[in-house]
């Protein structure tokens, strides 16, 4: 029982770890990625779709992204969720395509993204340790309930901890590679 807890826990850790991957993939930092335009939402036909769903996305530029929307009825939808959005790009439309260029972050621009990142990364960091403090409940009430020894307890919160730990320092490797390429000129 107790090891089951341990294993979710860390289960939930690294969920939490992959999910700051994938929000960190959205974040612009002056290259061209298909994950920019990942949460963005298009009026298709009175309801909002995924843009992933109405058009195909490519980055065959590193400073350039290409959607070529499915149904050519809904390249102006798309433009208008792109102007919308609070990415601050500028697409280009040519009836067929559109393309949106990536344009240089300037300083400030860049200060901005890497608060905002850091303020995403300490959000996980609470992730993680409420993971690590509703386990902790539970072992605590296996403990009340005799299922487990004062030892095993301890044992398990010690193991809860280390985990606890390695989550947050790769979440902050993450930030810091993160930043990094935020910064990079």
């Amino acid at each position: 029982m107790q090891d089951e807890v341990i294993a979710e826990a860390r289960q939930e850790m690294e969920a939490a770890l992959t999910a700051f991957r994938h929000e960190l993939a959205r974040v612009r930092t002056g290259r061209a990625s298909t994950a920019l335009l990942e949460g963005l939402q298009v009026n298709y036909y009175g309801a909002k779709a995924p843009l992933r769903q109405v058009a195909g996305l490519a980055a065959p530029e590193p400073k350039l992204l290409l959607i070529t929307p499915y149904d050519k009825s809904s390249i102006h939808e798309i433009e208008k969720a792109i102007l919308a959005s609070d990415l601050g790009l500028n697409p280009i439309n040519d009836g067929k395509v559109i393309r949106v260029p990536i344009p240089d972050l300037n300083e400030e621009r860049r200060r901005e993204l890497v608060r905002r990142v850091r303020k995403l990364a300490e959000e996980f960091r609470v992730s993680v340790r409420n993971h690590r403090r509703d386990a902790n409940d539970m072992l605590r009430e296996l403990h009340k309930e005799k299922q487990i020894t004062q030892d095993e307890l301890r044992l398990g919160e010690g193991k809860i901890q280390r985990f606890a730990t390695e989550y947050i320092e790769k979440l902050d490797q993450v930030l810091a590679a993160k930043e990094a390429e935020i910064m990079e000129v």
